[in-house]
Protein backbone atom coordinates (compact mmCIF):
# COMPACT_ATOMS: atom_id res chain seq x y z
CA UNK A 1 0.00 0.00 0.00
CA UNK A 2 2.90 2.45 0.60
CA UNK A 3 4.01 2.34 -3.17
CA UNK A 4 0.26 2.67 -4.19
CA UNK A 5 0.07 6.33 -2.26
CA UNK A 6 3.45 6.79 -3.23
CA UNK A 7 2.35 6.51 -7.07
CA UNK A 8 -0.59 8.89 -6.42
CA UNK A 9 1.18 11.62 -4.53
CA UNK A 10 2.49 12.90 -7.71
CA UNK A 11 0.45 14.94 -10.50
CA UNK A 12 1.90 13.58 -13.30
CA UNK A 13 1.46 9.88 -12.57
CA UNK A 14 -2.31 10.90 -11.84
CA UNK A 15 -2.92 12.26 -14.66
CA UNK A 16 -1.03 8.89 -16.73
CA UNK A 17 -4.18 6.80 -15.00
CA UNK A 18 -6.19 9.83 -16.10
CA UNK A 19 -5.42 9.08 -19.91
CA UNK A 20 -5.98 5.51 -18.91
CA UNK A 21 -9.10 6.08 -17.68
CA UNK A 22 -10.69 7.61 -20.41
CA UNK A 23 -8.97 5.27 -22.73
CA UNK A 24 -7.73 2.30 -21.80
CA UNK A 25 -4.63 0.34 -23.48
CA UNK A 26 -2.25 2.95 -25.02
CA UNK A 27 1.13 2.74 -26.22
CA UNK A 28 3.70 4.50 -25.04
CA UNK A 29 3.62 7.04 -27.35
CA UNK A 30 0.23 7.46 -27.06
CA UNK A 31 0.49 8.34 -23.66
CA UNK A 32 3.09 10.89 -24.23
CA UNK A 33 1.13 12.87 -26.49
CA UNK A 34 0.55 16.27 -25.79
CA UNK A 35 2.62 15.70 -22.78
CA UNK A 36 5.51 18.18 -22.09
CA UNK A 37 7.72 15.09 -21.14
CA UNK A 38 10.56 12.61 -22.53
CA UNK A 39 9.08 9.28 -23.39
CA UNK A 40 11.96 8.51 -20.50
CA UNK A 41 10.57 10.41 -17.87
CA UNK A 42 7.41 8.87 -18.97
CA UNK A 43 8.53 5.51 -18.85
CA UNK A 44 9.86 6.43 -15.67
CA UNK A 45 6.38 6.95 -13.76
CA UNK A 46 4.37 4.49 -15.38
CA UNK A 47 7.64 2.13 -13.78
CA UNK A 48 6.66 3.29 -10.29
CA UNK A 49 2.57 3.28 -11.26
CA UNK A 50 3.38 -0.56 -12.21
CA UNK A 51 5.38 -1.25 -9.10
CA UNK A 52 2.45 -0.22 -7.48
CA UNK A 53 0.00 -2.59 -9.41
CA UNK A 54 -2.05 0.93 -10.76
CA UNK A 55 -1.08 -0.05 -14.07
CA UNK A 56 -0.54 -3.94 -15.92
CA UNK A 57 1.12 -4.25 -19.92
CA UNK A 58 0.75 -6.72 -22.08
CA UNK A 59 2.58 -7.12 -25.38
CA UNK A 60 0.92 -7.23 -28.89
CA UNK A 61 3.09 -8.02 -31.13
CA UNK A 62 5.68 -4.97 -31.16
CA UNK A 63 3.76 -2.95 -28.76
CA UNK A 64 2.97 -2.82 -25.04
CA UNK A 65 0.08 -1.64 -24.18
CA UNK A 66 -1.02 -0.01 -20.50
CA UNK A 67 -3.88 -0.96 -19.02
CA UNK A 68 -5.51 0.57 -15.68
CA UNK A 69 -5.70 -1.66 -13.07
CA UNK A 70 -8.23 -0.53 -10.03
CA UNK A 71 -7.62 -3.58 -7.42
CA UNK A 72 -5.37 -0.98 -5.57
CA UNK A 73 -7.84 1.49 -5.82
CA UNK A 74 -10.90 -0.60 -5.26
CA UNK A 75 -8.74 -1.92 -1.78
CA UNK A 76 -8.16 1.46 -0.41
CA UNK A 77 -11.79 2.11 -0.79
CA UNK A 78 -12.77 -0.82 1.12
CA UNK A 79 -10.33 -0.46 3.68
CA UNK A 80 -10.82 3.78 4.58
CA UNK A 81 -14.30 4.46 2.64
CA UNK A 82 -16.39 1.80 1.59
CA UNK A 83 -17.00 0.80 5.25
CA UNK A 84 -18.20 3.75 6.30
CA UNK A 85 -20.19 4.58 3.16
CA UNK A 86 -20.87 1.35 1.85
CA UNK A 87 -24.02 2.50 -0.82
CA UNK A 88 -21.59 4.83 -2.00
CA UNK A 89 -19.15 5.42 -4.05
CA UNK A 90 -19.17 2.04 -6.14
CA UNK A 91 -17.74 3.47 -9.49
CA UNK A 92 -14.41 1.75 -9.68
CA UNK A 93 -15.62 -1.25 -11.30
CA UNK A 94 -17.87 0.91 -13.57
CA UNK A 95 -14.47 2.73 -14.39
CA UNK A 96 -12.72 -0.43 -15.26
CA UNK A 97 -15.38 -1.74 -17.66
CA UNK A 98 -16.01 1.84 -19.11
CA UNK A 99 -12.20 1.89 -20.24
CA UNK A 100 -11.50 -1.42 -20.93
CA UNK A 101 -15.20 -1.51 -23.47
CA UNK A 102 -13.94 1.45 -25.22
CA UNK A 103 -12.26 -0.30 -28.00
CA UNK A 104 -13.36 -3.21 -28.57
CA UNK A 105 -9.62 -4.60 -30.77
CA UNK A 106 -8.15 -4.47 -27.80
CA UNK A 107 -8.67 -6.68 -24.34
CA UNK A 108 -11.88 -6.25 -22.81
CA UNK A 109 -10.72 -7.70 -19.40
CA UNK A 110 -7.50 -7.34 -17.49
CA UNK A 111 -6.49 -8.64 -14.42
CA UNK A 112 -3.33 -8.38 -12.82
CA UNK A 113 -2.18 -10.48 -9.28
CA UNK A 114 1.15 -11.52 -8.25
CA UNK A 115 1.88 -14.69 -6.39
CA UNK A 116 4.74 -15.86 -4.40
CA UNK A 117 5.76 -19.00 -6.01
CA UNK A 118 7.87 -20.13 -9.15
CA UNK A 119 6.38 -19.58 -12.78
CA UNK A 120 6.71 -22.94 -13.12
CA UNK A 121 4.17 -24.19 -10.05
CA UNK A 122 1.83 -21.24 -11.54
CA UNK A 123 1.96 -22.96 -14.74
CA UNK A 124 0.90 -26.23 -13.34
CA UNK A 125 -1.74 -24.60 -11.56
CA UNK A 126 -3.33 -23.41 -14.58
CA UNK A 127 -2.74 -26.52 -17.08
CA UNK A 128 -2.91 -29.68 -14.40
CA UNK A 129 -6.17 -31.25 -14.03
CA UNK A 130 -6.13 -32.11 -10.41
CA UNK A 131 -4.77 -28.65 -9.22
CA UNK A 132 -7.69 -26.54 -11.36
CA UNK A 133 -10.32 -29.04 -9.62
CA UNK A 134 -8.96 -28.09 -6.15
CA UNK A 135 -9.17 -24.24 -6.94
CA UNK A 136 -11.60 -23.74 -9.65
CA UNK A 137 -14.17 -26.44 -9.66
CA UNK A 138 -13.45 -27.73 -12.67
CA UNK A 139 -10.78 -29.81 -14.21
CA UNK A 140 -9.30 -28.14 -17.19
CA UNK A 141 -7.87 -31.17 -19.43
CA UNK A 142 -6.10 -30.74 -22.51
CA UNK A 143 -2.32 -31.92 -23.75
CA UNK A 144 -1.20 -27.93 -24.30
CA UNK A 145 -0.59 -28.52 -27.61
CA UNK A 146 -0.98 -25.65 -30.33
CA UNK A 147 -4.11 -26.60 -32.25
CA UNK A 148 -5.50 -28.89 -29.75
CA UNK A 149 -8.54 -28.78 -27.79
CA UNK A 150 -9.26 -28.11 -24.10
CA UNK A 151 -12.01 -28.76 -21.51
CA UNK A 152 -13.19 -26.80 -18.73
CA UNK A 153 -15.08 -29.91 -16.81
CA UNK A 154 -17.17 -30.32 -13.78
CA UNK A 155 -15.75 -32.60 -10.86
CA UNK A 156 -18.66 -34.37 -10.03
CA UNK A 157 -18.38 -37.09 -12.46
CA UNK A 158 -20.00 -36.71 -15.01
CA UNK A 159 -17.65 -35.47 -17.62
CA UNK A 160 -19.82 -32.69 -18.64
CA UNK A 161 -17.50 -29.85 -20.10
CA UNK A 162 -19.22 -26.29 -19.05
CA UNK A 163 -16.46 -24.79 -21.25
CA UNK A 164 -14.20 -26.00 -24.55
CA UNK A 165 -11.97 -24.53 -26.46
CA UNK A 166 -8.78 -24.61 -28.71
CA UNK A 167 -4.81 -23.58 -27.55
CA UNK A 168 -3.41 -21.31 -29.76
CA UNK A 169 0.04 -20.65 -27.92
CA UNK A 170 1.91 -22.77 -25.23
CA UNK A 171 5.07 -21.65 -23.62
CA UNK A 172 5.09 -22.99 -20.45
CA UNK A 173 6.25 -20.86 -17.59
CA UNK A 174 5.50 -17.67 -19.90
CA UNK A 175 2.27 -17.60 -22.05
CA UNK A 176 -0.91 -19.62 -22.68
CA UNK A 177 -3.65 -18.77 -24.92
CA UNK A 178 -6.67 -20.21 -25.84
CA UNK A 179 -10.32 -20.23 -27.00
CA UNK A 180 -13.04 -19.98 -24.59
CA UNK A 181 -16.30 -20.77 -25.74
CA UNK A 182 -19.63 -22.73 -23.96
CA UNK A 183 -20.21 -25.98 -25.89
CA UNK A 184 -23.03 -25.40 -27.97
CA UNK A 185 -22.96 -21.51 -27.78
CA UNK A 186 -24.01 -19.65 -30.69
CA UNK A 187 -21.27 -16.94 -31.21
CA UNK A 188 -21.39 -14.97 -34.41
CA UNK A 189 -18.13 -13.08 -33.71
CA UNK A 190 -16.51 -15.87 -32.63
CA UNK A 191 -15.53 -17.24 -29.17
CA UNK A 192 -13.76 -15.07 -26.76
CA UNK A 193 -9.92 -15.78 -25.96
CA UNK A 194 -7.95 -16.02 -22.72
CA UNK A 195 -4.54 -15.12 -21.80
CA UNK A 196 -2.49 -16.15 -19.54
CA UNK A 197 0.90 -13.86 -19.33
CA UNK A 198 3.49 -14.89 -16.50
CA UNK A 199 6.49 -13.08 -15.33
CA UNK A 200 9.06 -14.46 -12.94
CA UNK A 201 10.18 -11.29 -10.66
CA UNK A 202 13.05 -12.30 -8.94
CA UNK A 203 13.31 -15.84 -7.25
CA UNK A 204 10.16 -16.53 -5.79
CA UNK A 205 7.18 -13.67 -7.19
CA UNK A 206 5.22 -14.53 -10.21
CA UNK A 207 3.34 -11.11 -11.93
CA UNK A 208 0.00 -12.87 -13.49
CA UNK A 209 -1.80 -11.30 -16.14
CA UNK A 210 -4.86 -12.49 -17.27
CA UNK A 211 -6.27 -11.09 -20.55
CA UNK A 212 -10.44 -11.95 -21.70
CA UNK A 213 -11.00 -10.68 -25.15
CA UNK A 214 -14.23 -10.44 -27.46
CA UNK A 215 -16.07 -10.39 -24.87
CA UNK A 216 -19.99 -10.30 -26.22
CA UNK A 217 -21.99 -7.46 -24.44
CA UNK A 218 -21.58 -5.38 -20.95
CA UNK A 219 -23.46 -8.71 -19.52
CA UNK A 220 -20.66 -10.77 -20.53
CA UNK A 221 -17.99 -8.52 -19.34
CA UNK A 222 -19.21 -8.12 -15.92
CA UNK A 223 -19.59 -12.10 -15.42
CA UNK A 224 -16.15 -12.25 -16.75
CA UNK A 225 -14.44 -9.33 -13.90
CA UNK A 226 -16.44 -11.78 -10.80
CA UNK A 227 -15.78 -14.65 -11.93
CA UNK A 228 -11.90 -13.94 -12.78
CA UNK A 229 -11.30 -12.04 -9.35
CA UNK A 230 -13.02 -15.56 -7.72
CA UNK A 231 -10.81 -17.78 -9.67
CA UNK A 232 -7.52 -15.94 -9.42
CA UNK A 233 -8.33 -15.32 -5.59
CA UNK A 234 -8.25 -18.73 -4.97
CA UNK A 235 -5.31 -19.93 -7.32
CA UNK A 236 -3.00 -17.07 -5.62
CA UNK A 237 -4.67 -19.10 -2.03
CA UNK A 238 -3.92 -22.32 -3.06
CA UNK A 239 -0.23 -21.62 -4.54
CA UNK A 240 0.61 -20.11 -1.13
CA UNK A 241 -1.25 -22.32 1.62
CA UNK A 242 -1.32 -25.39 -0.06
CA UNK A 243 -5.45 -25.35 0.30
CA UNK A 244 -8.36 -23.22 -1.27
CA UNK A 245 -10.35 -20.59 0.17
CA UNK A 246 -12.34 -21.78 2.83
CA UNK A 247 -15.85 -21.31 1.23
CA UNK A 248 -15.66 -20.66 -2.56
CA UNK A 249 -15.84 -17.06 -3.44
CA UNK A 250 -17.98 -17.81 -6.44
CA UNK A 251 -20.49 -18.71 -4.18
Amino acid sequence: MDKVFKALSDATRRHLLDRLYENNGQTLGELCDGLAMSRQAATQHLGLLEAANLVSTVRRGREKLHYLNPVPLHEIQERWIDKFERPRLRTLSALKRKAEHAMSDKPQFVYTTYIEATADKVWEALTDPETTAAYWGHSNVSDWQPGSAWEHRRTDGSGIADVVGTIVEAIPGERLVFTWAGPDEDRPSGPSTVTFDLKQLGDAVVRLTVTHENLRDEDEHRQASGGWSAVLSNLKTYIETGKPLSSPPWS
